[in-house]
């Protein structure tokens, strides 16, 4: 099967949780798909192709187990199995299974942010950048993803981690609008505990560096009521 990019299925029969990770993921960018039971995301899946599917071990109809047994015999999506036991016996069950990683109830809805991209870069999903080279204007701005190098008119640009963090999270898909929430995942780290709008003294710092004039941007724009894209118009 071929799964598309930023697509999430959800298996779980509790509201709370249902909820939170769809709230969690949504403001991530992802669009997230529900089901309660079993069979019902055996459904979905196979309508609308996740990159990811998020599986809790009990449900009411039948176990997750069989549920990631048949995801398994029909493709090999990566799953995230949620459990409320964490004993080894489905510490070892769960990869046996065919499952790329589990997380124990109750947990950190970061955490859980954090495990569905690390999963999605492992298996070349929606995280990887699309190509090494990116550039705008001609060259102008260049941005090479291998060597972790910026460079205007061809001269290295001095950046701090953050700010190239920042720059290569919007440069991975231009013109798609990124929330704050999203950057500063990117640049601080799903662990951060600060407020989402630190980014915008990145956002200020980085168009000082990269902006031809940074109080009429031409690279990085500001979305309103949402966040900051890359322009659309690169090359």
């Amino acid at each position: 099967m071929v799964f598309e990019n930023r697509k999430i299925l959800l298996v779980d029969d509790e509201k709370s949780v249902q909820d939170v990770v769809r709230a969690y993921l949504e403001r991530d960018g992802f669009t997230v798909y529900v089901a309660a039971a079993g069979t019902e995301g055996l459904a979905v899946a196979e309508r609308v192709r996740p990159a990811l599917i998020i599986l809790n071990l009990m449900l009411p109809d039948v176990s997750g187990e069989e549920v990631c047994r048949e995801i398994r015999r029909r493709s090999d999506v990566p799953v995230l199995m949620l459990t409320a036991n964490a004993g080894e016996d489905e510490r070892v069950g769960g990869p046996a299974l065919g499952a790329d990683d589990y997380l124990t109830k109750p947990f950190s809805p970061r955490e859980l942010v954090a495990r569905v991209h690390a999963i999605l870069r492992r298996a070349g999903g929606p995280e990887t950048p699309l190509v090494r080279l990116l550039s705008f204007d001609g060259g102008a701005l260049a941005i090479d993803t291998v060597r972790h190098e910026v460079r205007r008119h061809g001269a290295p640009v001095d950046l701090t981690p953050n700010e190239y963090k920042l720059l290569v999270a919007l440069a991975r898909y231009p013109g798609r609008a990124y929330s704050r929430f999203e950057l500063v995942n990117h640049v601080q780290g799903f662990d951060f505990e600060g407020v989402e709008r630190t980014i915008d003294a990145h956002v200020k710092n980085l168009r000082r560096t990269i902006e031809p004039d940074p109080r009429q941007p031409r690279y990085i724009e500001t979305v309103l009521g949402v966040g900051y894209r890359l322009a659309r118009t690169w090359d």
